[in-house]
Parts: structure tokens; C-alpha cells; sequence
């Protein structure tokens, strides 16, 4: 018998709710016969271990007695690989029937593609970025003041004003739909376990086309992604807004510091602490009171604190 060509990658934390309508949504696109189901529990305290029982027997199912992260959790699945084609899935991200078929016909087609992300849409429709260019310290900056008249011709993280209806190559994908060939893992692994949550697959991206791989947007098919369910579950668990802030934080520190050298993470720091000022300004000058501009000093503080904690970004704090 054939083995099956993905095997579909599942990290699951306190999202007991979804697991039923995700693997629906694979069955009607003909996940049975194309797919294995590999999945993770980050240690939920829902019932989502008793629901996997049910929902889908079937799946190799490993249970982590602590929250290892996103990155890792994945990782721990890289051993029990089969198919020529890994296929990590949110569990907040529902295929479209075709979506299995036309993304493995087209890296069947295309030998140097080596990661594939589709065309993502919100509950409501509305279109999601979904293919994405790689953050820099200046972009980053631009991003959170909204300066962007300042800097014209600049490449925004999410770039959302172009024809959503054509391939195209771009720098990274988000990971709730990551299509990624077996070939590009075992030559360059899958996520660096340093990132907690946040800018995995931006890393991971920045190293496969550092390979020589392409990584393509393919728009033929659409994934209906509601988002934030983990991240709610988590601000929910541990009261956790602020703590979610700070695994974004770090991962963007670890990041500029891997990727543009103490150098990059210098400027980084620099405009983290102009932007909060800038914000700061505005607040002020539109009177929007002391809660909007105490945030700024706390972002820039949790920044600064981290940049110690994490050694000048050489090491993570988890």
C-alpha cells in the first residue's frame, strides 16, 4: 500500500472546541486519503486529550506535561514524519476541499518550491496577510508609529496592496497553512527551539530560501483562519496579555540579534525606544490620557528587560 503524501502537523493548546470542525474540514478535502495526522497536546487543561479520542482515533497523538511552545511542539513530530510533504495546521485554520489536492498538484509541479502557504481569509471573509515580507528594525518601527509617509518605497511586513489572485514568490508564510517539503526539512530542520511563540516561521523561511528553495504564495485555494484561540486561551489561563506582548518581544529580539548581528539589534533597540516615545507624543498631543502613555513606558521597559534577560538576545528565558 502507498504511503500517504503529508502528514498533516497539529500543535493543539486548550482549543478542545476546534479539533472537531478542523478534521471535518480535512476529511472533506480528502484528508483520509492524502493525509496522516500527527498531533500535539501542549499540556491543555480543557478535555481536548479525551475529544482527540473521539474526533480522530487514528492520529498519532503525543501529550507534553508542560506548554513547550509552538516551535518545539512541532519539532517533536519531525521523527514520526512519513510522507513526502509536512503540512502544519492551526487548529483555528479550516482547509477549503481542495485545498489538500491543489497545494500538493502544485509542489508536484514545482520541484524548487519549498514551502507553500494559500490565500487566508477571516470568519467574515475578509482577506488576511498572507504572504509577507521579512520584519527589519526600520520596518518594525514604521509599523508600530505608523510613519509609513515618511519612509515611501519602504517593504511593510504585510504588504496588503497587491493582486491577491496570482502566485508569486515572497520572503515567509504564516504557520497556521505551512506546506513544507520533506526534502527542505531534512536539509535544513524545521524551527529553531529558541522561539517560545512568535517568528518561528520567519526564521524558518529567512533559512530555507537561504538554501536555495522558494518560498511561494498560492492563491487557488482558501483557508478560513479565525485566529488568537490559543492566544485567548492563554490570556484567559494566566491572565496572560502582557505575558503574550513578551514572547512577541523576545522572539523579535532573538531574531534581530540571529539575523542582522549585534549591529541590527542595536538599531533595533534604538527605535524600539524612539517609537515609544513617539507614541508616547501622541498620546499626549491627543490627549488620549495617562493609560496610553504609561503602555508606552511599559513596552519600552519590557523590552529593555528582556534584552538583559535574554543575554543581548543570545538565548531565550524559557
Amino acid at each position: 500500500m502507498a504511503s500517504k503524501p503529508v502528514d498533516v502537523l497539529v500543535v493543539n493548546f486548550n482549543t478542545a472546541g476546534l479539533l472537531q470542525p478542523m478534521f471535518d474540514a480535512l476529511r472533506r478535502a480528502d484528508g483520509e486519503r492524502l493525509a496522516n495526522y500527527l498531533v500535539v497536546d501542549n499540556a491543555s487543561v480543557d478535555d481536548s486529550l479525551q475529544r482527540m479520542a473521539t474526533v480522530c482515533p487514528q492520529a498519532l497523538l503525543l501529550s507534553n506535561k508542560h506548554n513547550v511552545g509552538f516551535g518545539r511542539a512541532n519539532n517533536q513530530l519531525l521523527a514520526h514524519l512519513q510522507g513526502k510533504y509536512a503540512l502544519l495546521l492551526n487548529t483555528d485554520a479550516f482547509v477549503a476541499a481542495d485545498s489538500l489536492q491543489k497545494t500538493l498538484e502544485y509542489m508536484e509541479a514545482h520541484p524548487e518550491c519549498g514551502v507553500l502557504g494559500v490565500r487566508l481569509e477571516g470568519r467574515d471573509g475578509d482577506l488576511q496577510p498572507s504572504c509577507r515580507y521579512f520584519p527589519t528594525p526600520l520596518n518594525v518601527f514604521v509599523g508600530r508609529t505608523g510613519l509609513g509617509r515618511l519612509f515611501p518605497g519602504l517593504k511593510m511586513v504585510d504588504e496588503m496592496d497587491w493582486d491577491h489572485a496570482s502566485v508569486r514568490e515572497c520572503d515567509w508564510l504564516p504557520g497556521c497553512f505551512y506546506l513544507v517539503r520533506r526534502e527542505v526539512l531534512d536539509q535544513v530542520g524545521l524551527f529553531d527551539p529558541r522561539y517560545f511563540l512568535y517568528y518561528e516561521e520567519v526564521d524558518h523561511c529567512k533559512r530555507v530560501k537561504a538554501a536555495g528553495w522558494k518560498v511561494v504564495f498560492y492563491p487557488h485555494t482558501t483557508v478560513v483562519h479565525i485566529g488568537g484561540e490559543s492566544s485567548r486561551s492563554v490570556a484567559e489561563l494566566e491572565a496572560a496579555s502582557r505575558q503574550i506582548s513578551a514572547y512577541q518581544i523576545e522572539s523579535e529580539l532573538l531574531y534581530f540579534r540571529k539575523h542582522h548581528g549585534l549591529a541590527g539589534l542595536a538599531l533595533h533597540m534604538l527605535l524600539v525606544t524612539l517609537g515609544d516615545l513617539v507614541l508616547a507624543l501622541k498620546a499626549l498631543l491627543k490627549r488620549r490620557g495617562w493609560g496610553a502613555i504609561s503602555a508606552c513606558w511599559r513596552h519600552c521597559r519590557a523590552t529593555w528587560s528582556l534584552l538583559f534577560k535574554t543575554r543581548y538576545a543570545s538565548q531565550p528565558t524559557r
